[in-house]
């Protein structure tokens, strides 16, 4: 489900488990920020991430665990990080300990299995979907790949992403069935499926339930940020926690 600020994930987690999805919309940045800019990265200024961090936290029962995301493959637990580390994933096993991941064309994928014991969230371009973010997050889990389900959130779409030949080969190389997430668009140019490329991925670490998917952050300007489309740019938000049961 959509409002105006916010999206609520569909998808069949247990009750005592939340996710959130921001938009671009609200918020008191300015310019290319312009909205709900929850990155304090980007170059936006520090005042208005602060103001729209607050107007998340509105949201939620405690602050995010916010990470330094550098297109890698390290996932860290975040019922035990103190202050920001670099890794592009996290995991989550005790109650309102929030999963947080920022992007801006790159996926968000989140995590959470059946029963509702531990959740995860992970930061999923092209590079770190291609060295294995999915599969290292499913492993941090800790938890049979079979039991967990994923939800795929706002990214830049296939006929929007275009990316050259070496982007193809380093899925190609290791997964031969990512071929079909590649349409041919000029010489040496694909147009790339990431939404494809994570279900393979996640169908490769075992997990076969998968939901979301289709909301494309480049052709919605209104809705979301899009790097690749505007270049100077906000970041929103997708988060998961475990509620009190």
């Amino acid at each position: 489900m959509m409002t105006s600020n916010w999206i609520y994930p569909d998808w069949p987690t247990p009750k005592h488990v939340k996710s959130l999805v921001s938009t671009r919309q609200g918020g008191v940045s300015c310019g290319g920020y312009a909205g709900l800019n929850l990155g304090d990265h980007v170059g936006d200024h520090r005042i208005n991430v602060t103001k729209n961090r607050a107007l998340l936290r509105a949201q939620l029962p405690s602050e995010p665990v916010w990470i330094q995301q550098v297109h890698g493959t390290t996932v860290v637990n975040a019922d035990e990080v103190h202050g920001a580390v670099k890794a592009d994933a996290t995991v989550a096993r005790q109650a309102h300990h929030i999963c947080a991941i920022l992007t801006a064309d790159c996926l968000p994928v989140l995590l959470c299995a059946h029963d509702g014991s531990v959740v995860g969230a992970a930061h999923a371009g092209w590079r770190g979907l291609a060295a294995g973010i999915l599969e290292q997050t499913v492993s941090a889990m800790a938890h049979p790949a079979g039991q967990i389900m994923a939800w795929l959130g706002p990214a830049i779409g296939p006929e929007s992403f275009e990316v050259g030949n070496e982007v193809r080969l380093a899925f190609v190389s290791d997964l031969p069935e990512s071929t079909h997430a590649f349409r041919s668009h000029g010489k040496g140019k694909w147009l790339a499926d990431l939404y494809q490329l994570a279900r393979l991925r996640l169908l490769r670490a075992g997990v076969t339930q998968v939901f979301g998917g289709g909301l494309n952050t480049y052709r919605d300007s209104d809705k979301f940020y899009s790097y690749r489309r505007d270049g100077t740019t906000g970041r929103m938000a997708s988060l998961i926690w475990i509620a009190e049961k």
